[in-house]
């Protein structure tokens, strides 16, 4: 029996993915679970394990190609003996086309000339080789052809500005000499296209002819329309720059839009006082960090009166498919996190029903983390059923967020502040200030009616405004 192993998704807004290397050749043994190819998006670079114990028999696409998510990378036949004798029953390579095994075109593909490959059968010139010895110049219709490695001594670039640089002309002495910004002194996006700014005034002392493309990063657009991104629609003057978004900020702005044009979105807000937890996170934070590690931020609670309230009102725990209503018997938790770059992932905490605040904590951490770091794995974007977004970390007092589709609602917390209100004491009214958030949840109408938004929305406030020293577990 054949197996495929497919492109696996990575996140809700990435649709495709880059193949790095296969770890296995045509012909090795394999068993389930063991790394056989690394793959990279701008939010993930993972490890695709193998699905089950086989031989790799046929590997359809290569090192650097794009590939769109549930696209068939390689076949496993799961008959070892028949796989050694050639009589398994692996489909013909037609049905992942060799030549273009990608229905999107790569990075480089989408900018330049002809590749290289092609140019280089149709051309007979002999290749010539730079001063470099990392960079190959090949006679590609005058336009030269630079080769960038995933590593250059301790450094690592990132597919996107490997393609940015190889269709810029970029050698590797010029990407090394490039100060980074990114974690690890990574070179981002932003620092190669300031370098590439800068070079193309003259400011950096670079003597090599300046690239005739001003904004590279049109090279990550899908398709020939949205190459043609920086040519605005409009004459704006010259008191503008026109920079077109990345790779990763076209695939949210899609995901955003769709979720808009799929779920009919209402939001209800309220408002809870959370003096308590303010008081007991004051109180127990340093002695937290001490036990676990790290540091106690009020996301935990929050995720806690989330899990509560939806608990108490399952019905908000569901997904669309068509005309069904899909009702998940788990309660994983998605949470919105920003990246260094300005762009958003949405890690998952599966089973998070399971888990006290210490537990919820210690998720939050180790996904946030490695998602600031790219090293979460495909596994780690998926299968989340209810979603919180924290848009008070910037002083916001509530927000409308946008569904993350295909759940039907979305939790945002406020900023806590302090503001004076009345409570009563003793049956009279009196003016205290307290610490209070205002909670907003974003539901799709088409299934969530405001009643029920409502109750879930109150039980979720109810939950935070009973957490105190003594219900708080740890």
């Amino acid at each position: 029996m054949t197996v495929e192993i497919v492109m696996p998704k990575m996140g809700e807004s990435i649709q495709e993915g880059k193949v790095l290397q296969w770890l296995k050749k045509e012909g090795d043994k394999i068993e389930r679970d063991q790394p056989i190819l690394e793959i990279s998006t701008d939010k993930v670079d993972t490890e695709v394990p193998a699905p089950v114990d086989g031989i790799l028999v046929k590997i359809l696409v290569q090192p650097d190609d794009t590939v769109e998510v549930g696209v068939v990378v390689g076949i496993i036949e799961t008959d070892v003996t028949a796989a050694a004798t050639g009589t398994s029953n692996t489909p013909a390579p037609a049905k992942a086309p060799e030549a273009a095994p990608v229905p999107t075109p790569s990075p480089v593909a989408a900018s330049a000339a002809p590749a290289p490959t092609a140019v280089a059968s149709a051309a007979p010139a002999p290749t010539a080789v730079a001063s470099a010895p990392e960079v190959v110049a090949q006679p590609t219709n005058g336009v030269q052809t630079y080769d960038i490695p995933r590593e250059s001594g301790s450094r690592f670039y990132s597919p996107l500005v490997r393609s940015i640089a190889e269709s810029e002309k970029v050698s590797v002495q010029e990407l090394d000499a490039i100060k980074g910004s990114g974690i690890e002194g990574r070179v981002t996006k932003v620092d190669l296209l300031s370098y590439l700014k800068s070079r193309t005034s003259g400011t950096n002392g670079v003597t090599q002819p300046a690239p005739s493309v001003v904004h590279p990063t049109v090279a990550t657009a899908p398709t020939p329309a949205a190459t043609s991104a920086p040519q605005a629609s409009k004459n704006w003057g010259d008191d503008v720059e026109i920079v077109p978004m990345d790779r990763v900020r076209q695939l949210i702005a899609e995901h955003m839009v769709k979720s808009k044009q799929t779920s009919a979105h209402v939001t209800s807000v309220q408002e809870a006082d959370v003096t308590n937890i303010v008081k007991f996170r004051e109180k127990n934070k340093i002695s937290f960090e001490k036990r676990e590690g790290m540091k106690l931020t009020y996301t935990p609670f929050f995720a806690k009166a989330a899990i509560e309230g939806v608990k108490a009102y399952p019905d908000v725990n569901v997904s669309v498919d068509g005309k069904n209503i899909v009702k998940h018997k788990k309660l994983n938790l998605s949470f919105a996190t920003a990246l260094d770059d300005g762009n958003l992932i949405v890690p998952v905490i599966k089973n998070a029903d399971s888990l006290n605040i210490t537990g919820l904590a210690r998720a939050v951490t180790d996904l946030a983390g490695r998602a600031r770091t790219k090293k979460l794995n495909p596994d780690d974007v998926q299968g989340g059923t209810f979603t919180i977004t924290n848009v008070g970390t910037f002083g916001s007092l509530f927000g409308t967020p946008v569904i993350n589709q295909p759940q039907v609602a979305i939790m945002g917390i406020g900023a806590i502040q302090k503001r004076p209100v009345v409570i009563e004491v003793d049956g009279n009214d009196v003016i205290v200030v307290r610490h209070m958030v205002f909670i907003s949840l974003t539901y799709d109408h088409r299934i969530v009616d405001g009643a029920l938004a409502g109750q879930c929305l109150n039980a979720i406030c109810k939950s935070l405004e009973k957490m105190n020293e003594n219900t708080i577990m740890m």
